[in-house]
């Protein structure tokens, strides 16, 4: 399986000579198929440059799986380039709610004075489906979708594909619900979806000493994603959905941060996500 990251900032996109190392796109990861089907993880701005190059590879099937509908995991869709092209079929997951469905939610950001073309003049082949409560199928990859602690609607992704396992929780804050260290597996947000993954991305965007200040916004701390890849058994952790405010430089600190705390826990040093990084995950497949 291979985690390519198109957009990792939060709230906000945050271009500028201060955010160059780690980018300014807000949320967007690609999880590889097949040459033929994508499977896309939220529509941040990251999503933009994905879809050239989707195009670049003549990508006619994609699988968007949305998270939640705050505007920085949506405000990529309108300039994602395969939703304007006829030949393209795109079928977009997202949570459930019993107000609206998810095409007229979605629909919203597709309409005056949001944006000038509605979402029914747009091209592609469009389909929408609540996440389903059991776990399904695209391509050859098992999807299994659960919600989690954060304002609104809003899940989180495991993607297993050859053997190998991947959550997705880039908008999460389990520590709301009491200290992590303290609590059963059971009974954390999200902790089944990133049972022994081989990653988990995840929400990362405070240093301890900020998370008190924003109780209740739905992130965490560095501290708590720590703990929480901890008590989900997940064996590498990348860091995800940065602090708009956040330099390279403050991130590089985060990041040297985490390792300590995870050195302390007797696990692998995480990594902090960065536009462009591709991570390749070993297949466990028996010949």
């Amino acid at each position: 399986m291979r985690v390519t990251v198109w957009g990792c900032r939060g709230s906000v996109p945050t271009p500028g000579p201060e955010t160059v190392a780690f980018g300014g796109n807000t949320a967007c990861v690609e999880v590889g198929l097949d040459d033929d089907v994508a499977l896309v993880l939220d529509a941040g701005t990251g999503i933009r440059e994905l879809g050239f190059d989707l195009q670049r590879r003549s990508v006619r099937h994609v699988h968007l799986c949305l998270t939640h509908l705050h505007l920085d995991h949506l405000e990529g869709l309108r300039f994602f380039a395969p939703l304007w092209d006829e030949s393209v079929t795109v079928d977009i997951w997202g949570p459930p709610s019993q107000l609206l469905s998810l095409r007229q939610r979605i629909a919203r950001y597709f309409s005056p004075p949001l944006f000038p073309i509605e979402l029914r003049a747009v091209p592609a082949r469009l389909s929408f489906h609540d996440v389903a409560s059991q776990t399904w199928t695209i391509g050859d990859a098992e999807i299994t979708a659960g919600l989690v602690l954060h304002p609104g609607p809003t899940v989180g992704y495991r993607i297993e594909l050859g053997g190998a396992r991947f959550a997705y929780l880039p908008d999460h804050e389990p520590a709301l619900a009491g200290t992590l260290r303290e609590r059963s597996p059971d009974w954390i947000s999200g902790s089944a979806l990133a049972a022994d993954v081989d990653l988990v991305v995840h929400d990362a965007q405070y240093f301890e000493d900020e998370y008190p200040h924003f109780v209740g916004w739905g992130h965490s701390s560095v501290a708590h994603a720590v703990a929480f890849a901890s008590a989900a058994g997940a064996r590498q952790l990348l860091l995800f959905h940065h602090e708009p405010r956040h330099s390279d430089e403050a991130l590089e600190q985060l990041e040297d941060r985490a390792r300590e705390l995870a050195a302390a826990d007797g696990l692998a040093p995480p990594a902090l996500a960065r536009e462009g990084m591709v991570v390749e995950l070993p297949s466990r497949v028996c010949a």
